[in-house]
């Protein structure tokens, strides 16, 4: 659907393309997608409800993990459930504006999900190198500031972003290359000069990704010279094992951010671009919870406590 404007068709909808036009694949697809946001959903919501029931777990740590466990929560649905609609139903439409709330959803959460990793490596931070002085750092009004600031940088980056991507024009083409609207996909469509909608959100989702990857490697700098100091290896493991799933979760995370973000789009192709997002859009919420939990001593006795077995 279009309407004219100054000679020119401008586009009011938008067709996302999706992984693939093959029905059979499709399917495939469909059924993969539909069981990996199932799992997703199952994974994030039973680490919230142990840590929510589970007094031993009401601790900052697993605070910040309840609460990156909601956010993928939130981040996956603001593309999958779209996806699974298009597949099922052929009908691959989305509104402008349709389109529009769903990169502010899914930049707000992706965003946020970044500054709340800094803030996960920071809680590893105060427990390892100053664990006297642990329950004074991670405060609960420290641990509510850092989720404050966590949200208030994500809905920041994703206004600047989101209003300067639909401020341009999209003429005729309206076919997205991607299975959700996404800053470079949309960039690549519009008809308008993008120089400087390309330069400002480098600049501005660079500083967010970059400050937060830098304060998450300062933490773990710190963490490493006081765990080396530490004088059986025995010791040195155990503190080690637990940022072992933080930087597991920290590395697919801004691995697959920083190449879609932050490298020129000329430098990949769209097919690559496309596997990536997949893999931090729909794999890496359903990996979190079983990196990051299901493997933690704390939350396997969580659960022998949940269901009454001492095994």
């Amino acid at each position: 659907m279009s309407r004219m404007k100054v000679n020119h068709t401008v586009v009011t909808e938008f067709i996302l393309l999706g992984l693939s036009s093959d029905p059979a694949q499709q399917i495939l697809l469909f059924s993969l997608v539909l069981l990996t946001y199932l799992l997703t959903l199952v994974g994030n919501l039973a680490i919230m409800t142990l840590i929510c029931v589970d007094r031993c777990l009401q601790t900052p740590m697993y605070f910040l993990l309840g609460n990156l466990s909601f956010i993928e929560i939130c981040y996956t649905s603001s593309t999958v459930p779209k996806m699974l609609w298009n597949l099922v139903s052929g009908d691959r439409t989305i509104s402008f504006t349709g389109c529009a709330l769903q990169m502010y959803f899914f930049v707000t959460l992706g965003g946020t999900e970044c500054v709340l990793l800094s803030a996960m490596a920071y809680d590893r931070y105060a427990a390892i190198c100053h664990p006297l002085r642990y329950t004074v750092l991670m405060s609960q009004p420290t641990c509510k500031g850092l989720l404050t600031v966590s949200w208030t940088v994500g809905n920041f980056n994703s206004i600047i972003n989101t209003a300067l991507v639909f401020s341009l024009d999209f003429c005729n083409s309206n076919q997205i290359q991607h299975f959700f609207c996404d800053i470079p996909p949309l960039l690549h469509l519009s008809c308008s000069d993008t120089r400087l909608s390309k330069l400002v959100t480098f600049t501005v989702s660079g500083c967010g990704i970059t400050m937060s990857f830098f304060l998450t490697l300062l933490s773990y700098i710190f963490i490493i010279f006081t765990v080396l100091k530490i004088r059986t290896s025995q010791g040195r493991i155990k503190a080690f094992s637990t940022c072992a799933s933080h930087l597991t979760v920290v590395s697919i995370f801004y691995g697959t951010i920083i190449f879609t973000y932050l490298t020129p789009s000329s430098s990949h192709s769209t097919e690559l671009e496309q596997l990536v997002s997949v893999l931090y859009a729909i794999i890496t919420p359903l990996l979190n919870p079983l990196i990051y939990s299901f493997r933690n001593k704390d939350v396997q006795s969580a659960l022998r406590r949940l269901f009454g077995t001492n095994t």
